[in-house]
């Protein structure tokens, strides 16, 4: 199992926001969480590779947005967020080692982290970052390889993953108020206790998820899922969550 992750830019305070206030980021205690981060994809067995920080670029640590890596190939997104789109390059470079790159071409937007993967089925969210033309256009480089691609509306909130996360055991964890649950008929959802922790991210048995979520924690927990809480206050506050911070994949 490999994780592609980024080191924290220490421009990360001045990073790109759609739903939440800005507030100050202490970039060196964002360092500190995301090893912390990259420690706990490691005991859980993952490989960890590291690519090195963009100044340039606050927004680069969540390399989910600019890639999505499948079982055959992977797939450089054409981002709905202008000032991020010069992430993509090195992080190209990096997942090349692995598998053979695409890139999106447009006109169309699609971001990573509205990109919910549940086998060969892709839920995609029409958002402020991924609209139909680039659904479309994820669609048709994916055929090939037996892929079906979904869009999904959502409401409030920056990405699908925002809102639903799949966390194994036929499981997803929701916040209905964001997305709505139709599309997902035949899997066990449980409900979000906060209305933010629908993001986590299931490595080999563990689910691991914010420690800002303690609600949403013990309901896990109370349905049998192994649970790691990790504190990612300052990543947080730039609008992210646990799934956005690696590409995993085996």
């Amino acid at each position: 199992m490999i994780a592609i992750t980024r080191a924290v830019s220490p421009s990360i305070a001045n990073c790109e926001l759609t739903w939440l206030p800005r507030e100050p980021i202490d970039a060196v205690l964002a360092q500190h969480q995301h090893h912390a981060y990259e420690l706990c994809l490691a005991d859980l067995g993952a490989t960890v590779v590291s690519l090195s920080a963009l100044p340039d670029h606050p927004d680069a640590v969540f390399v989910e947005d600019p890639a999505l890596v499948l079982d055959e190939v992977a797939v450089i997104t054409s981002m709905g967020c202008e000032s991020r789109r010069g992430e993509r390059r090195s992080l190209a470079d990096g997942i090349a080692r692995y598998r053979p790159v695409i890139h999106m071409q447009g006109p169309g937007m699609l971001e990573g982290g509205d990109v919910l993967r549940i086998g060969r089925q892709l839920f995609v969210g029409l958002s402020n970052r991924s609209d139909q033309a680039g659904i479309n256009e994820l669609g048709l480089i994916l055929r090939p390889y037996g892929s079906t691609v979904q869009p999904m509306e959502l409401r409030n909130c920056l990405h699908l993953k925002s809102a639903v996360s799949w966390i194994g055991d036929g499981t997803l964890l929701i916040n209905r108020d964001w997305v709505d649950e139709s599309a997902f008929v035949g899997w066990q959802l449980i409900d979000v206790q906060e209305p933010a922790a629908g993001n986590a991210l299931r490595v080999a048995h563990t689910v691991i998820m914010p420690s800002a979520f303690p609600q949403t924690a013990a309901r896990l927990r109370a349905h049998g899922f192994q649970v790691r809480e990790l504190d990612l206050s300052e990543l947080l506050k730039a609008e992210s969550g646990v799934t956005c911070s690696s590409l995993i994949f085996d």
